[in-house]
């Protein structure tokens, strides 16, 4: 780590370290914008509840209901529609996804304006619920278009650090959010556990906050082990002679966490509905219905998210890795994984070797994400200081991949490579 920061300050690596600079420009510009509020609007003082995922990706910008309050999560949720829809469920998007890199951009064109539509059909049922009441149907429409503007502009915020930055710009920005909140988190953490009342109370209080940094450090340490972790399958190719394939294995490598952490942000959009139609109705029944039955602190609720995780991890993965297609590409290929029959011996090998791994892969999903959840309701901490979470996956994610891309970069120039 240290010897690459080294070499990005040397004279040959000037252009990328431009980038790196002015990635954290936008960056801070995004960091200011979740600061200014909407106008007419006051911050939301109702328990959020699974809206909280929203607010801590954009870095408690929608509890201020500032600007940037949608952030990023209408062109998640229209990615997530356009994901679907490819599953053969749309002839035209099956067929987009079959053009490779054009078809990517097509696609990704469609996600913009589809996530422009849902931004403003979702700061329209937003200013609904939590503009206070007596507002007029103008107003509304005020800042509905006030948050789809915002949406719009961190996406462009988005596509600038992709383009004249470095590593992928939607990602950083919802990394950039969590990681906000984070130093004011331990500050609180270390106010409330270190008591000053007495000497033995202080030193307490100490071990405490002690035990809560090393407990949150070695999940992060277990995020990274999961994150990296990988079953590579040998195979081989008949065009290839033994002493090649002796000379250098060739594997088909598959996480343990292949889904990343698309599955939780599946089930805490799915949770997440019925609150926000709840808060639009204003029907007290319903309301009541959802807080004793999907809230978050009740046994029911928490249960059914956690399955709600294990579900869409299973679900996301076969959508993204399919084995009949696999097992079938390699015989196209002239591959095949040695001591198992091409075709659909292959499939049902691979679909064994995944259900297992995507198991390992739910479960710790379901441990991370319901870790925040268990620990709010054991400790008598502020509701801001938690252990684990989504957004802890999150920041962990991209932190290793931009890490990988600057690192692949670095190494080009250092070989003598020209990037551009």
């Amino acid at each position: 780590m240290l010897a690459l920061l080294k070499q990005l300050f040397t004279p040959k690596n000037k252009d990328i370290l431009k980038r790196v600079l002015f990635t954290l420009l936008v960056l801070t510009i995004f960091k200011l914008g979740t600061m200014i509020q909407v106008p007419g609007t006051e911050s939301i003082t109702k328990d959020l509840g699974f809206l909280e995922l929203m607010d801590a990706m954009g870095g408690g910008a929608f509890e201020r209901f500032s600007i940037f309050a949608l952030g990023v999560m209408p062109y998640i949720s229209a990615s997530i529609i356009t994901q679907l829809l490819q599953m053969d469920i749309v002839p035209y998007f099956s067929e987009l996804a079959k053009q490779g890199q054009s078809g990517r951009m097509k696609i990704n064109k469609i996600n913009r304006y589809l996530g422009i539509a849902i931004a403003f059909l979702q700061g329209y049922v937003f200013s609904f619920a939590f503009i206070p009441e007596g507002a007029t149907a103008l107003e509304y429409m005020r800042v509905s278009i006030i948050l789809t503007a915002g949406t719009a502009f961190v996406l462009w915020l988005g596509d600038q650090i992709t383009q004249k930055g470095i590593g992928n710009g939607i990602s950083l920005i919802i990394m950039a959010g969590i990681i906000m909140t984070t130093p004011t988190m331990f500050v609180d953490a270390f106010t409330e556990m270190v008591k000053t009342t007495s000497t033995q109370a202080t030193i307490m209080g100490i071990l405490s906050f002690a035990l809560f940094v090393l407990i949150y450090f070695a999940i992060v340490v277990g995020i990274i082990f999961i994150q990296r972790a990988e079953r590579r399958i040998p195979i081989q190719y008949s065009n290839k002679t033994s002493s090649a394939y002796a000379s250098k294995q060739n594997y088909m490598p598959i996480k343990v966490n292949s889904a990343g952490v698309m599955p939780v942000i599946f089930a805490s959009m799915v949770v997440a509905i019925p609150p926000t139609i709840a808060q639009f109705l204003k029907n007290d029944e319903f309301l009541l219905f959802v807080e004793k039955y999907l809230n978050y602190d009740t046994t029911v609720g928490f249960i059914f998210y956690l399955l709600l995780i294990a579900f869409f991890t299973y679900f996301y993965t076969y959508m993204q890795l399919k084995p009949d297609e696999m097992a079938e590409n390699f015989q196209k290929q002239g591959g095949y994984i040695p001591g198992i029959r091409p075709g659909k011996e292959t499939a049902s090998y691979i679909k064994l070797i995944l259900s297992r791994l995507t198991c390992i892969g739910a479960l710790f999903l379901m441990f991370i994400a319901g870790l925040p959840i268990i620990f709010s309701n054991i400790s008598n901490l502020n509701a801001n200081i938690t252990i684990g979470g989504t957004g802890l996956l999150i920041v962990v994610g991209v932190v290793l991949e931009t890490y990988n891309q600057l690192e692949s970069r670095l190494l080009t120039r250092s070989y003598g490579g020209r990037w551009k």
